[in-house]
């Protein structure tokens, strides 16, 4: 069976290695040449090359490796009392503590935690250094956030010298030898497994799901493992009887769709361990939002669309400098007890301004202000499509070409004399401190 070693990175043909025996534990079977146990073995570990690779809780690896008296402590990185955990290292997650956790339960959990504010300048290079390491073995590198991606390093065998196993295998020793971080890697034949298998061994993980066992690898799964199946679908899924992955084989794709939707296609062929999806080089940015958490709760709707103007600028200027052109214009509420309000306007023709949306999501705002208590708001500009027919002259709205105009002068104000050289009324609105997100 072929072999690699995670520590001298030696790779071993099907003959170099002894068989596994029923009673052996993975650390029984040690590398022939380091005597290591951080041996991954698999018949088709020499064939596979879709591969998804994940920094073990990277936000609070960073900060407990830049900060060594925390290394045996819980650590959990995040917006203050008022806002969400953004990362908990794994000490922390013993607890309960978990990404998304509202922080003052976490902070019940495990009270003794010692709580950072996130570093994003910090974790931006750190994250632009692991991905130009991911890009020197393969182009087609798709990053999913900033610290997980996916690979396909199909062909480039000749290229490194060997399997894309142990080009992996290299490419996360490096990580860990030069920056002190540790990730895990999901080996498979498409990328839907190759997901799957990178939480399957964490942290410092290397997990491989081949063609041979992956239907039989999937069919007990709870239904959830598939991508897409929300807190809604899998109540929904499960009223029909469909709990685990197996119980999705006997229906026809159309019965699916017919009864689920569009995500009726994915189930088919997903619960058939089928995904055709390639890895995107950089990937094709879905939507660009930001948001603020407030540090008091607001019900007032003038006070919320003071929060919303700042956060629409936001949206525009990474629009603009991104070349992009948003379609349509989606508003997010959270109220005071955790309950998530979305909402959202097509537009008839794709905008990069700040007035255009803002005068888009106010309304949608101001139809939810009804007396409720909100803890965060944001927005956000989706279905994106290049700017070159953007914002363009509508001879049936004037007034919208004029404030197109002007938006275009304050952006040249701003690029030669700053960002506060020139400001809308509007932003002198009171405004309420809080954490914010892009």
């Amino acid at each position: 069976m072929p072999a690699i070693c995670r520590d001298c990175l030696q790779a071993f043909g099907g003959d170099q290695v002894p068989e596994t025996q029923e009673h052996d534990s993975p650390e029984s079977v040690r590398c022939p040449n380091c005597d290591s146990p951080r041996l991954i073995r698999h018949p088709e570990l020499d064939r596979l090359s879709i591969a998804h690779i994940d920094c073990d809780a990277f936000y609070a690896s960073v900060e407990k490796r830049d900060r060594p008296e925390l290394r045996d402590k819980p650590v959990i990185v995040g917006g203050g009392r008022r806002g969400v955990v953004s990362a908990a290292c794994y000490v922390a997650r013993m607890y309960g503590v978990h990404s998304a956790m509202p922080m003052f339960k976490a902070l019940k959990a495990c009270p003794d935690a010692v709580v950072i504010r996130p570093d994003m300048a910090k974790y931006s290079t750190i994250g632009k250094d692991i991905r130009e390491r991911m890009r020197a073995l393969t182009p087609l590198v798709e990053p999913l956030s900033i610290d997980e991606a996916f690979l396909d390093l199909g062909g480039t065998e000749a290229l490194h010298h060997g399997w894309p196993a142990r080009s992996l295998a290299r490419l996360v020793k490096s990580i860990e030898d030069d920056l002190g971080l540790t990730a895990s890697i999901g080996l498979s034949f498409n990328k839907f497994l190759a997901k799957i298998a990178s939480d399957l061994d964490k942290p410092r993980g290397f997990a491989v799901i081949g063609q041979r066992e992956a239907r039989a690898f999937l069919a007990d799964r709870p239904v959830g493992i598939i991508w897409g199946v929300g807190k809604s679908l899998k109540a929904a899924l499960a009223r029909d009887g469909i709990t685990k992955v197996r119980h999705l084989l006997p229906y026809e794709e159309n019965a699916l769709v017919a009864r689920y939707g569009s995500i009726g296609t994915r189930l088919y062929h997903f619960a058939r361990a089928e995904d055709a999806r390639r890895v995107s080089p950089e990937g094709a940015t879905k939507s660009i939002s930001s948001e603020t958490t407030f540090n008091t709760d607001i019900a007032s709707a003038e006070r919320l669309a003071a929060q919303l103007w700042p956060l629409c600028e936001k949206v525009a200027k990474r629009l603009k400098r991104a070349s992009l052109a948003g379609g349509s214009i989606h508003l997010k509420l959270k109220t005071a007890e955790f309950k998530l309000v979305s909402r959202s306007r097509r537009l008839s023709t794709p905008t990069q301004m700040a007035e255009e949306i803002y005068r888009t999501a106010e309304p949608l705002l101001r139809h939810e202000a009804d007396g409720r208590a909100f803890r965060l708001i944001g927005v956000g500009a989706a279905d994106l499509v290049a700017d070159d027919d953007a914002d363009l002259p509508d001879l049936l709205d004037p007034e919208r070409n004029k404030r197109v105009r002007i938006e275009l002068v304050m952006d040249q104000v701003r690029s030669k004399l700053g960002e506060e050289s020139i400001i809308k009324g509007r932003a002198l609105s009171g405004s309420v401190r809080g954490s914010d997100k892009d």
